[in-house]
């Protein structure tokens, strides 16, 4: 009876590795790295501005509906 045959694997080569899967894994970290120092320096999130703008037109709307003489614009007009 004749031994098993060997494949390559069993001889003791390696895999091949695709480089360009390190490379993007790399490029990933230092993208979230790069992310979180942005959040660190700029502060907040589109859902938080969005929140603060929608916050802030409220609170216009309500001042502006509860003044007693109405505003004046840059041209003189009533309005």
């Amino acid at each position: 009876m004749d031994p098993p045959r060997r494949t390559r694997h069993d001889r003791g080569v390696s895999n091949v590795v695709n480089l360009n899967k390190f490379r993007k894994a790399r490029a990933k970290a230092e993208a979230k790295k790069r992310a979180e120092t942005n959040v660190r320096l700029h502060g907040r999130t589109k859902a938080e501005r969005e929140i603060e703008a929608r916050q802030k037109a409220r609170l216009e709307h309500c001042v502006d509906g509860a003044r007693l003489t109405p505003t004046t614009d840059d041209d003189g007009e009533h309005g």
